[in-house]
């Protein structure tokens, strides 16, 4: 006894619906994959590419209103922007905020700022910079 195939000639009939949906499905999720490694590479780009200037707390000085923080800053030439600082209490409270700017045609400047503070603080800690 022979077995009768329930598949239709591929010659005649053309290829059956499984198989072009199968094909258009990896299409569309390759060409999905490439849309969103695209995405993901430009987030990449604009954070770290448009990151202009870094800086770091060199010492600083306290004292009861107020701390005297050296920064030293690293920016691209003509670039501006500015440095959020802050210090905390002995029991972590923040007791002061500021932002200091930074602009000109340096590339590296060293400054002393001071920030004003509501009780004694014992820690200057930089934020972060944010280029404009």
């Amino acid at each position: 006894m022979s077995t009768a195939s329930t598949r239709l000639p591929e010659d005649r009939y053309g290829r059956s619906s499984d198989e072009r949906a199968d094909r258009t499905l990896k299409v569309a999720g390759v060409a999905l994959g490439a849309l969103f490694i695209a995405v993901i590479a430009y987030f990449a780009y604009t954070y770290i590419g448009q990151n202009k200037i870094s800086a770091e707390v060199i010492s600083f000085d306290l004292s009861d209103d107020a701390v005297k923080v050296k920064l030293a800053v690293e920016k691209d030439a003509g670039a501006s922007g500015y440095c959020t600082v802050r210090s905390q209490a002995e029991n972590g409270a923040e007791v002061g905020r500021a932002d200091f700017r930074f602009d000109g045609d340096a590339t590296r400047i060293t400054e002393v700022v001071t920030l004003r503070t509501t009780a004694p603080g014992t820690t200057a800690e930089l934020v972060g910079c944010h280029a404009d």
